[in-house]
């Protein structure tokens, strides 16, 4: 196990860590969290022996092996393939070495060598480092490719994938999926649940550590507190520890009450959707945090446009990209006032080159794209950050953007995202791209858009910066386009899907289960597909037009056998509310004394009468809900209904 003693640990004049203990079991799946800047890549460096503590004892088993991400490239002018299989050091030291033999002169050695090749697995070698680039997303014709031809978030892809072709009994992630699509996201998430050695792994994606981890070990005041459990239990019992600390008890009043009215505003949906659905679920989950997020010291709020013409945007016929490399054609699509949709595809299929058209920052190659009067929109991408002025502080970004405004109205503005008191004088140069994508974000809402349109908004934020983000755009009152990898922040903030996919875009008739079933079933039709070089015959084209509209069908099958049952639901969950609140009532007057007394004596039997009844109610309602549930939940998993089976 790797064990943990009084570890000190500074960057310079910083303490990360001081007096912290620890122990990692072998086999777990321990979760790192914690602010920016508080030392979790600085911890991966003490146990990737990178550097020495400060003060403290560190045992690591000296058999273990270790794997972690590197951050660099050298070696550029490698194929992809065997810049993957080189990650095994100790496969190709054993190939050199057996390459360098004299089998005349040494026969026992090149014996002896070809018995530890055996056992290093080397003639699975290339199908391994195969099945880790296509789980990855890369498609066969660019496993030849140099590692230099690639950009820089697909060489990323290739050093995780060179750290997990690494024999190893202890793997450190850090920030596994921050260029990963979802595909290869739920891909990494199976092949970590398959690796039998110790996983460590720092990630601000709350879906992904909550899928992976079974431990977390969390950054608090420069100590390391140990939680059993995902990432969803570290945030319920860490909130019970913060209540218990009475940390901020006033503002946890106050953001859980306004937690409650938002969610209320919402539950009338609950029935019209999935996405509804997991949206209340989400937002409840919010006001149990509360706590978490009062300690934070971050509460964005994006302001609310001013006006909402509708439709805000649309396109018709639209050829989007460059012109030397077109990459959508024939878009067709109209953004209403109010919608909120979730953007989804694979890397490279052009959701990216979409929301730049939307903006009017990439104009049409062909057709038009037509903007209403009044359209303001605010538009967040990663390459924002580059522009930000580096020698200015967050104060004058914004004094730049209103002059007329008075300063502490901006400095006002500017704490709730995080930059109060001299942070908002600080230069941003030496900022964290955390820090500076929360800059960019305050920028981008300042002008109160009615469109938001935002590319992968929460990478480089810590998970409390994160929640602060999805809070704010579930409340934001206009109309948002949103590119994500974040699964809790497209469950919690969007109500619909458009899909970018073969060149096109369309909607997307589900959620994210139903992309993951969606990417599934494509993946599978890839493998029966003809190799890349050979053309599709009409016959394949009329199946898949075939399968696609059965998919439909099926679809819409569905959705009829499930309205009935959730309107059913409905009704029955109006029904128990009713009778909770009527239990209440009984229940506070059996627990009153004066109930009791000689001259309430045939009140007393009413009510005693009444509140057998209510329970007796309240339990043939519950068991008819749990049966509703079975059948939804059957019709969701294609099987028969509960009666039939």
């Amino acid at each position: 196990m790797i064990r943990a003693s009084g570890i000190t640990l500074r960057r310079g004049t910083k303490v990360l860590l001081d007096g912290a203990d620890f122990v990692v079991h072998p086999g777990e799946r321990v979760g790192i969290v914690g602010p920016n800047g508080a030392g979790k890549s600085t911890l991966f460096a003490l146990l990737n022996g990178q550097l020495d503590p400060d003060a403290g004892d560190l045992d690591i088993p000296a058999s273990w092996r270790i794997a972690s991400i590197a951050q660099e490239i050298h070696d550029t002018d490698r194929e992809a393939l065997e810049f993957v299989i080189d990650g095994d050091t100790r496969l190709r030291r054993l190939q050199a070495e057996r390459a360098a033999v004299d089998a005349d002169r040494d026969g026992l050695r090149l014996a002896e060598l070809e018995a530890e090749l055996a056992d290093a697995d080397a003639f699975s070698a290339q199908s391994r480092a195969e099945q880790l680039l296509v789980g990855l997303g890369f498609a066969q014709q660019e496993f030849r490719r140099p590692v230099a031809s690639f950009s820089g978030g697909w060489r990323m892809r290739l050093n995780l994938a060179r750290a997990l072709m690494a024999p190893s009994d202890l793997l450190l992630l850090d920030e596994p999926t921050n260029h990963l699509d979802l595909d290869a996201m739920l891909w990494l998430e199976r092949w970590l649940a398959a690796y039998p050695g110790t996983v460590l792994v720092i990630s601000h994606d709350t879906e992904f550590l909550d899928a992976v981890a079974r431990t977390i070990l969390h950054f608090d005041q420069a100590k390391l507190v140990r939680y059993k459990g995902g990432y969803e239990d570290f945030l319920t019992q860490r909130a019970e520890r913060l209540r218990q600390n009475q940390i901020a008890y006033e503002k946890q009043q106050r953001e859980a009450a306004h937690l409650q009215s938002f969610i209320d505003r919402f539950k009338a949906k609950a029935t019209k959707a999935k996405q509804a659905q997991s949206r209340v679920k989400a937002l409840a989950r919010m006001q149990v945090l509360a706590p978490v997020r009062a300690a934070s010291g971050i509460d964005i709020r994006i302001p609310s446009p001013d006006h909402m013409p509708d439709p805000l945007l649309s396109l018709d016929g639209v050829r989007a990209g460059y012109p030397e490399a077109p990459i959508l054609d024939g878009v067709k699509l109209s953004v209403r006032a109010g919608a909120r949709i979730g953007i989804l595809g694979a890397n490279g299929a052009g959701k990216s080159t979409l929301v730049k058209t939307l903006a009017g920052e990439l104009l049409p190659l062909a057709g038009e794209r037509k903007a209403a009067r009044g359209l303001e929109v605010g538009y967040f991408a990663q390459h924002q950050l580059d522009m930000l002025d580096t020698e200015a502080t967050p104060l004058v970004h914004l004094a730049r953007l209103a002059p007329e405004a008075r300063e502490q109205d901006l400095r006002n503005y500017l704490g709730g995202f995080g930059f109060s008191g001299d942070f908002a004088l600080a230069k941003v140069g030496p900022m964290s791209g955390g820090e500076k994508a929360r800059l960019a974000l305050a920028l981008v809402v300042w002008k109160k858009p009615n469109l938001l349109l935002l590319d992968e908004p929460s990478n480089h934020l810590d998970v409390d910066t994160r929640e602060a983000l999805t809070e704010a755009l579930a409340e934001f009152e206009g109309t948002m386009l949103l590119v994500s990898h974040d699964r809790h922040l497209l469950r919690t903030t969007v109500d619909s899907f458009w899909i970018v996919a073969d060149g096109g875009v369309r909607e997307f008739d589900g959620d994210l289960e139903d992309y993951r079933d969606w990417l599934n079933n494509r993946r599978a039709g890839d493998a029966a597909a003809p190799a890349s070089g050979d053309a599709q015959s009409p016959a394949d084209a009329v199946d898949r037009k075939t399968q696609r509209r059965l998919e439909a069908e099926n679809r819409q099958r569905l959705s009829a056998l499930r309205k009935p049952l959730e309107t059913r639901l409905k009704k029955l969950e109006e029904q128990m509310q009713k009778l909770e609140s009527r239990k209440r009532e009984l229940d506070a007057l059996i627990a009153g004394p004066d109930l009791y007394e000689e001259s309430r004596k045939e009140e007393c039997r009413r009510v005693l009468a009444e509140h057998g009844d209510l329970l007796k109610r309240l339990g043939e309602i519950e068991e008819e809900w749990l049966g509703v549930q079975e059948e939804l939940e059957a019709i969701d998993q294609g099987l028969p209904a509960p009666a039939e089976r």
